[in-house]
């Protein structure tokens, strides 16, 4: 991705793309069985739990028999690119070259499919290691209209799972994401505003802004994800891939009146309109 011989710079060709400079010159380090362990149950915790800090997660951890500092969850959570979820102050200064979008679905009825999709990244242990999914929904139906599996959280994966959608299902009025590095770098923002598509992007740490895909989460760690252990990421993206595809066509949603979201996505006449997380 990063072409050393060519006539932009290292650090403008990481702008581009959305990653650290640092990361292009950073050699990855195996990860120790105790912090895959640690991190598995981190990635439990916060699923049951997502408004819980480093602090709190320390002490679920040590309940659970895991003795562990809060600075070392506090690095761990980073790696794995999780937060507490809760609305708080936008204190954060973005990416150098980055755009911070507002929120623009605040009290918005969503009425039918392809009106508002979303995109967000969660982490997938595997019996050694681990791995991200990228996922592109459609908020009315609930729908996952394309997904990517990658070792790494850089904004590459999300952008082939962007295009993949668009090509495949056309385009959304309005695309909502958080505010990533991934979701805010140019390369990801100019697929959309290439095609006048509306970027929304959620408060900071704001979990209900982005309420359908943490759902969608929360469905995949407990009916796929911890009930096996990947040996490969060959097999995580087999199965992922599995996984969602059932969701789709066979999984019923109790607020889609018992539809599955397939149902919801082609056939909308007769679903309710959607009203968004205030």
């Amino acid at each position: 991705m990063i072409d050393r011989g060519h006539a932009l710079s290292v650090t403008k060709q990481a702008e581009i793309v959305g990653i650290a400079r640092s990361t292009v010159y950073y050699l990855p380090r195996p990860v120790s069985a105790e912090d895959l362990s640690l991190m598995k149950q981190i990635d439990a915790l916060h699923t049951e739990h997502p408004f819980a800090g480093s602090r709190m997660l320390r002490h679920l951890l040590a309940i659970n028999g895991s003795k562990v500092g809060r600075r070392r969850v506090k690095t761990l959570m980073q790696r794995m690119g999780i937060e507490a979820l809760y609305r708080r102050p936008r204190t954060t200064k973005p990416e150098p070259g980055h755009k911070i979008f507002p929120y623009l679905l605040r009290g918005v009825a969503v009425t039918k499919p392809n009106e508002v999709w979303a995109m967000d990244i969660t982490y997938i242990p595997m019996a050694k290691g681990f791995v991200y999914l990228a996922a592109v929904i459609d908020w009315f139906s609930r729908r996952a209209l394309s997904w990517r599996v990658s070792i790494t959280m850089e904004a590459s994966f999300c952008v082939a799972a962007l295009e993949e959608a668009l090509a495949k299902h056309g385009t959304p009025d309005i695309f909502n994401t958080d505010q990533g590095s991934q979701f805010t770098c140019p390369a990801f923002t100019d697929v959309l505003a290439k095609r006048d598509i509306k970027i929304s992007m959620d408060g900071k740490g704001a979990w209900r802004d982005n309420v359908f895909v943490e759902r969608l989460w929360r469905s995949v760690k407990y009916e796929e994800v911890y009930l096996r252990a990947y040996d490969s990421v060959s097999e995580a993206r087999e199965r992922l891939g599995r996984y969602l595809d059932w969701y789709n066509r066979r999984r019923p949603h109790s607020s889609l009146d018992g539809r599955t979201p397939d149902q919801a996505y082609y056939d909308h006449q007769t679903m309710p309109p959607i009203r968004l997380a205030a």
